[in-house]
């Protein structure tokens, strides 16, 4: 069987290539490998030509003998044709107009030509071959040859394209069918994503070239994206852009350049994509948007043409060390030229590097006669004269080299300093940082509106202490999060960058008067105001996890990389406190755009297992904002679930995310999913939850809130008697082994654990309908700590049980006798066990409604005295 193919995501190139293939293999079968443009769709249907399109499924890829590619020459672009490339006998056929690659398939005919496109290149094959084309034939092949050359006006058009153009003109290809079957109206949801690009793109200068990259998502890839790529250049004039297309578990990549320098199919083709140096796509599996955004602006750092290299921007004549030269000497030198480091040689070769902190260190100590050879560093980069300036830059400010010597002909040409270089990366650092071509957006305004004016007077003195310290402080996370969702949030987090979160904290403190609780193993701190209020203060950081669910190793870092450490990309935005940016929003990771869209997003896919706590802050957060998560997030938590790395996360944390599920008011919605996501059993095996654990735990919250409303003097833990009510399908053993698990402390909580079993007993007596006096259910519950009696009153199944319990919480637990031990010694009843017997009866008739009021109480104690006086014979004071 011979069939005909091309790429993935095909286009009009694709499809005129493939009818011209058709013409010269006419028993072949045409397949589509991968997905079609809508136009492309739109125009087989209104064509009616007369071929048939065989779908991928219908084909037995072993009977495939011979296969015929168009507009393609590598494996990893053809679907799942890839499978049988290197099947035995298998014969290739190729007509292709793609630049070389390394990956390059051959087959038995290869018809490659530098053409405009491979249209051309079968156009011109059918021509010499004498072939005759329909009128309707010649108008698709005019088609893909004006997609792909711009109706003849791509820089990338050849005389050819020309050639080929003039020939399907003869053969009656129709101009005005063309403009309609090139013609394409966007959808609403392509206007959407265009807005997405235009208000995401980010301008970087690399190499000497400015390039936009621009992202956007889509529930739906629907291929034919590349149109707002041509709509963007026509409204923004750009001549490089990307667009990166978070799509279901993927991300897509199109590109188009007009600058020699940028390589559009080059940089796709690092992406595992292709195309020419002017249009090109790639499909990144199993990433991130943020994770394909780094991986395309590092291809292209490595693949654009640098407009300057070392020999440019060197310091030259190089001044230079002999080797053997005494480190006092070094010094002088040094000082007299105002260098911080310098090559030291022997002869005319560079044998190491020698810095001015190391020579004033070792004069200080007395070495200043030991020569530079002793002291000198001989492990070191160097560069040539025609090195790259991203490669200058990544060995400089990457390894931390001061001083970066630049040879010719392995001689010594010039040095390159950090000076040197920072002067001339000075705007491309301030853009990679800040993100030019993106609107700056200030809070101020909508902080004096949703914050009180105390907290916007201590974000200012923050800040302005942060200024004096040299420091830049930044609001971050939650905070920022809930301002823009204008939702109440006073847990205010504040991350230092560029100093001490420690040493800023104190500082704070002593102006304010206010206690410091430092934790120096993270750097971080705590201000505690005289309210009781506090706020975490962080040194900017970089965490890493030794092993998955570990607590994180901390190093000081920057703001960006401190918040890439976040879990979701919608708390990874800052405020800047700084008096002259204050209120200034910065905004690495696109987290404004996940708000607007209402979408929770890992920043990487290894976070779930970095911290698995993460799995279940994200179906609380999307619980609580009403968020939905991601699919690629989803699909990551679904494959973390199998790893079953919750076993070496430790109790209290585990405990700690349940307990903020466990108090939000979505909390049914949220452990609904986690059960649904096969969580829950990661909690315990024996967790369960259906309709009727459902209704049981909204029934628990109802007990709580009609609780509150009674305002009693007890303290309940909420969480507490939700956790009972989520763990009632556990066994006593169970119970205390998940307790021990997640490390239930405090002696109250404990308390409540081991109660329960006595709490189930005790309802079962109620069930049984054997308590029939007050004074009964009060000693049958009085020992139970009231989170276990709000547990059973949300447990009750019968009405009569209900009433009980709620006696007992409104009434009978509060209920006193009016007189007490003091008034029974004036009636003179002796202290000890007559006293005791007294009381108990007073109480117990008070419970059972026997006795209302004081002066009945006193009625009975005479009562009870007299048969008592007469047994002792004495005669009683009553």
């Amino acid at each position: 069987m011979e069939v005909i193919t091309a790429h993935t995501n095909a286009d009009f190139d694709t499809l005129a290539s493939m009818i011209a293939a058709k013409k010269l293999y006419p028993r072949a079968r045409l397949v589509f490998s991968g997905s079609l443009e809508r136009g492309l769709k739109e125009a087989i249907q209104r064509l009616k030509l007369p071929y048939k399109f065989d779908r991928i499924k219908d084909i037995k890829m072993d009977s495939v003998t011979r296969l015929i590619l168009v507009d393609v020459r590598q494996a990893g672009r053809l679907g799942p044709f890839d499978k049988i490339i290197n099947k035995p006998g298998l014969d290739l056929h190729i007509y292709d107009h793609h630049p070389p690659t390394p990956e390059d398939l051959h087959g038995s005919v290869e018809e490659i030509r530098p053409y405009g496109s491979s249209t051309t290149v079968l156009t011109h094959v059918l021509k010499d071959r004498g072939v005759k084309l329909s009128r309707e034939e010649a108008t698709v092949l005019m088609a893909g040859i004006y997609e792909d050359t711009g109706s003849l006006t791509f820089p990338t058009t050849t005389e050819k394209d020309y050639e080929a153009a003039s020939f399907l003109l003869k053969n009656g290809a129709d101009l005005i069918a063309v403009s309609e079957l090139l013609k394409k109206e966007l959808t609403p949801e392509e206007v959407n994503l265009l807005n997405e690009f235009l208000q995401s793109e980010t301008t970087y200068t690399i190499g000497g070239a400015e390039i936009v990259v621009a992202e956007g998502y889509l529930e739906k890839y629907a291929g034919d994206i590349s149109i707002l790529a041509h709509k963007m250049r026509d409204i923004e004039g750009m001549d490089s852009l990307f667009l990166l297309v978070d799509s279901e578990d993927r991300v897509h990549l199109i590109s188009r350049s007009k600058n020699p320098a940028v390589d559009a199919g080059k940089i796709a083709r690092m992406l595992g994509g292709g195309g020419h140096p002017t249009a090109a796509s790639a499909t990144l599996k199993g990433v991130t948007l943020i994770e394909a955004k780094d991986k395309l602006l590092d291809a292209i750092r490595k693949c654009v043409v640098p407009r300057k290299t070392a020999e440019e921007i060197m310091s030259f004549p190089p001044i230079t060390v002999p080797s053997e030269t005494p480190l006092r000497e070094v010094m002088e030198l040094m000082r007299r030229y105002n260098i911080n480091a310098a090559p030291a040689v022997k002869g005319e070769s560079i044998v190491g590097v020698i810095t001015r902190q190391v020579v004033d260190k070792a004069v200080y100590h007395g070495l200043g006669a030991a020569p530079a050879s002793d002291y000198m560093t001989t492990e070191f980069d160097s560069v040539s004269v025609a090195t790259s300036l991203d490669e200058i830059r990544e060995k400089v400010v990457g390894h931390g080299q001061r001083l970066l010597p630049v040879l010719k002909d392995k001689k010594i040409a010039g040095v390159i300093t950090r000076t040197d270089l920072l002067k001339l990366l000075q705007e491309e650092l301030r853009e990679a940082a800040t993100g030019r071509g993106q609107k700056t957006k200030n809070l101020s305004k909508l902080m004096r509106e949703e914050l009180p004016a105390w907290v916007m007077e201590f974000l200012r003195e923050a800040g302005e202490v942060a200024d004096k310290l040299g420091f830049k402080a930044y609001a971050v996370g939650g905070f920022v999060r809930d301002l823009l969702l204008r939702r109440e949030n006073l847990d205010i987090d504040i991350v230092i960058e560029g100093g001490d979160g420690i040493v800023f904290a104190g500082e704070f403190a002593k102006k304010r008067n206010l206690r410091v609780r430092p934790h120096h193993r993270f750097r971080t701190a705590v201000l505690i105001f005289p309210d009781g209020f506090k706020v975490d203060i962080a040194t900017a950081r970089l965490e890493y996890y030794e092993k998955p669910a570990a607590l994180p190793t901390v190093e000081r870092s920057s703001l960006k990389l401190d918040l890439y450490r976040r879990d979701f990309i919608i708390n990874t935005l800052a405020v800047a406190l700084n008096p002259k940016r204050f209120g200034e929003l910065i905004d690495f990771f696109g987290a404004q755009k996940d708000i607007k869209e209402k979408t929770i997003r890992v920043l990487h896919n290894l976070s779930f297992v970095e911290d698995p706590t993460r799995a279940l802050r994200a179906v609380r957060f999307s619980e609580k904002f009403d968020f939905r998560i991601s699919k690629h997030t989803l699909n990551l938590i679904k494959n973390f679930v199998k790893l079953d790395i919750f076993r070496q996360l430790s109790g209290a944390r585990l405990l700690d995310e349940l307990k903020n599920i466990l108090g939000e008011e979505t909390a049914v919605k949220a452990i609904k999913k986690l059960n649904e996501l096969g969580l829950l059993k990661h909690i315990h095996r024996s967790i369960t939850w259906d309709l009727d654990r459902e209704l049981f735990f909204e029934r628990t919250k109802e007990v709580l809130a009609w609780h509150r409303l009674l305002y009693t003097k007890d303290t309940v833990e909420d969480w507490l008697v939700l956790f009972l009510a989520l763990t009632d399908s556990l066994t006593e053993q169970e119970l205390k082994e998940l307790s021990a698990r997640l490390m239930i402390s405090g002696k109250k909580r404990v308390l409540v654990i081991e109660a329960r079993p006595e709490g189930l007993r005790a309802l079962g007596r109620l069930r049984s309908g054997l308590v029939k006096k007050n004074s009964d259910l009060y000693g049958l519950l009085e020992e139970l700590p009231v989170e276990i009696v709000l547990y059973l009153l949300a447990r009750a199944d019968k009405e009569s049980v209900k009433k009980a319990l709620s006696a007992y919480i409104t009434k009978l637990k509060y209920t006193e006798t009016s007189l007490k031990g003091r008034d029974l010694k004036k009636f003179g009843v002796p202290e000890g066990p007559v006293m005791g017997e007294i009381l108990r009866e007073l109480f117990k008739k008070r419970l059972d409604n026997e006795i209302e009021s004081r002066e009945e109480e006193e009625g009975f104690v005479k009562g009870y005295m007299k048969p008592k006086g007469r047994k002792r014979g004495g005669e009683s004071k009553l």
